[in-house]
């Protein structure tokens, strides 16, 4: 396939918006999402945001978001997080891909993630199109629409020159957690193995009220 021609100053907006969150830590939560409840810390999971072509080599990138148990009802919940529910890959990443299916194919979609260095195949940015998500503002650059959560990751680390925090980067992702459905409440036994897309990171370690 013959390649997109892609300014190289948009590939690094693009590169620098989603390399933005590799390593942000996400601890904030401040009620249980179903009953209200006063939250403890539970524990820390390591979530991929995006997996990054580096040299050629895929390079998986990823978060660590806190999970906190509800004092009142046991619920495990996430804290905010930059991912829409169902989704396996960091909001700028969905916004992106469902940005561009609006005006090119799939297949080029996917070639045009990969010349700017996201692997993801076509069928899922296919899924992300069809799916259910708040709307996304935009912005034209050099004559193609990016979302603004991409662009303002990119000006966010610009102006920091290092790490950014967990709030600001759900800020300069529009909060899109604000945006889950009302959690499911399986059996407590069930709902510590609960998410499709982390993997533990840390052992737990209970907080007690007071570390809140």
């Amino acid at each position: 396939m013959k390649q997109l021609r892609i300014p190289p100053l948009l590939v690094d907006i693009i590169q620098s918006g989603i390399l933005a969150c590799e390593g942000v830590v996400f601890d904030s939560r401040d009620a249980c999402p179903a009953c209200g409840g006063p939250v403890s810390g539970y524990d820390i999971r390591k979530k991929q945001f995006a997996v990054m072509l580096r040299e050629g080599i895929p390079h998986p990138l990823h978060v660590r978001v806190k999970r906190f148990c509800c004092r009142q009802c046991g619920l495990i919940s996430f804290a905010d997080e930059p991912f829409y529910k169902g989704t396996r890959h960091g909001s700028p990443v969905v916004d992106l891909c469902r940005t561009l299916s609006t005006n090119i194919p799939y297949h080029r979609a996917a070639a045009f993630m990969t010349q700017v260095g996201i692997v993801i195949d076509r069928g899922t940015i296919r899924n992300y199109s069809r799916g259910s998500y708040p709307e996304i503002p935009t912005s034209d650059l050099f004559g193609v629409r990016i979302p603004l959560s991409v662009i303002s990751l990119s000006s966010l680390i610009a102006g920091e020159g290092g790490r950014i925090k967990g709030a600001e980067a759900l800020a300069a992702c529009g909060f899109p957690s604000a945006y889950r459905a009302a959690p499911d409440l399986p059996p407590f036994s069930e709902q510590r193995d609960e998410g499709d897309n982390e993997e533990s990171d840390e052992k737990r370690q209970p907080e007690h009220p007071e570390d809140r």
